[in-house]
């Protein structure tokens, strides 16, 4: 978890800074913090207009560009042709629903985060049914 720490300093959203490092063999596969797209303006240089704006936390997110810690570390992997299938994914954050989803298709069998947001019973008990444990750091 303490790397997922350091790569959640280079996520460029201006909300908050969160990071998702995936382990298999004890070996980290990628990582991936929370961001605009490859190519797009930075969050923090006015990429995204929802981010720049005052909508509260939770809202509007229809309207947010930015990639997820967990969809960019899935993503990532992809990109350089990386398969996930067994791995254990690291987060500083909870996943929410559409990133628990691309967790189980992309055949993560654990989730370890360390604070939880927003982390609703749907989200865990569709963790669950898809076979993939997930817990709560504990130091």
């Amino acid at each position: 978890m303490a790397i997922a720490r350091v790569v959640a300093t280079r996520g460029n959203c201006c909300r908050r800074q969160v990071a998702a490092v995936i382990v298999r063999d004890q070996r980290m596969i990628s990582s991936g913090y929370n961001g605009t797209p490859r190519g797009v303006k930075n969050c923090c240089e006015g990429g995204c207009a929802r981010c720049a704006g005052d909508a509260p936390s939770g809202t509007s997110l229809a309207e947010c560009i930015c990639c997820h810690a967990e969809e960019n570390a899935i993503t990532q992997a992809a990109y350089h042709g990386i398969a996930l299938r067994g791995a254990t994914l690291y987060s500083t954050l909870s996943p929410c629903l559409t990133c628990a989803k691309m967790i189980i298709n992309a055949g993560i069998q654990e989730v370890v985060y360390e604070s939880e947001y927003e982390f609703s019973n749907q989200t865990r008990s569709l963790l669950h049914e898809g076979g993939v444990r997930c817990r709560k750091l504990t130091e």
